[in-house]
C-alpha cells in the first residue's frame, strides 16, 4: 500500500516551538500558562507543515487530523477559560480563520457515544489513573467531538463500544472513498 504515507505528529514537523514548553511540567504549560491563541497556533503550524509534508500522489495518514486538533484546543479553551462548549468552539475557529477548513477525509472513531462509557475505557488504556484536569479535559474533548459531529465536521462516526477490530475497520472502510486513492485525486 506504497500509496498511503503516515505523517506522525504535529510536534514531530514544528519541533522548536514544541520543545520549548514540553520542558519537566508540560502539562501545566498546556491547561495553565498557555493561551487559547498560542496553543492553537502552533497546532495548526504542525499540521500546516505536515501536510506540506505529504509526498505528491500518496495519501496521509493523520492519527489526529484537523478536526481532532481544533477539538482539543476547544476542550483545553473550556476547562481553561470557562467557556461553554459552543463558545470555546467559536473561539478556537475564530483563531484558525479559514485554516479551519482542509481538505482531509476524518473519521472519528469513539470509544462509546456515552461519555463516562468512553471516559472508563480511555482511561483504563492508560494503565494509571488520571488525576488533575486531565479527567475533565478528557470529558469535555468527548462533549467537543460530539458537537463537531453534530456540526458535520467527520466525514463519519463510528461508535466502537462492544464491537470487533473487524467489524469497527469495515465501518471505516465503508465510509472511504478508496478509488480516489489510486485514481491520481488529489488527497
Amino acid at each position: 500500500m506504497g500509496v498511503f504515507q503516515p505523517l506522525g505528529a504535529v510536534h514531530e514537523h514544528d519541533p522548536e516551538p514544541w520543545a520549548r514548553v514540553a520542558g519537566s511540567d508540560y502539562a501545566r504549560w498546556w491547561f495553565e500558562t498557555s493561551t487559547t491563541v498560542e496553543l492553537t497556533e502552533m497546532l495548526l503550524v504542525g499540521h500546516a507543515e505536515r501536510a506540506a509534508a505529504r509526498e505528491a500522489g500518496r495519501t496521509g495518514l493523520l492519527d489526529r487530523g484537523l478536526p481532532m486538533l481544533l477539538a482539543v484546543a476547544t476542550a483545553t479553551c473550556v476547562v481553561k477559560d470557562g467557556l461553554t462548549v459552543g463558545e470555546a468552539f467559536k473561539t478556537v475557529t475564530d483563531i484558525a480563520g479559514s485554516r479551519a477548513v482542509a481538505p482531509e477525509t476524518s473519521v472519528l472513531l469513539l470509544p462509546s457515544l456515552d461519555a463516562e462509557r468512553s471516559y472508563a475505557v480511555t482511561s483504563a488504556r492508560e494503565g494509571r489513573p488520571w488525576t488533575g484536569i486531565y479527567p475533565a479535559f478528557q470529558k469535555t474533548l468527548h462533549a467537543v467531538l460530539l458537537h463537531q459531529a453534530e456540526h458535520g465536521a467527520y466525514t463519519a462516526v463510528v461508535d466502537c463500544e462492544d464491537r470487533s477490530l473487524d467489524d469497527v475497520h469495515g465501518d471505516v472502510i465503508a465510509h472511504l472513498d478508496l478509488s480516489r486513492l489510486t485514481d491520481g485525486s488529489p488527497r
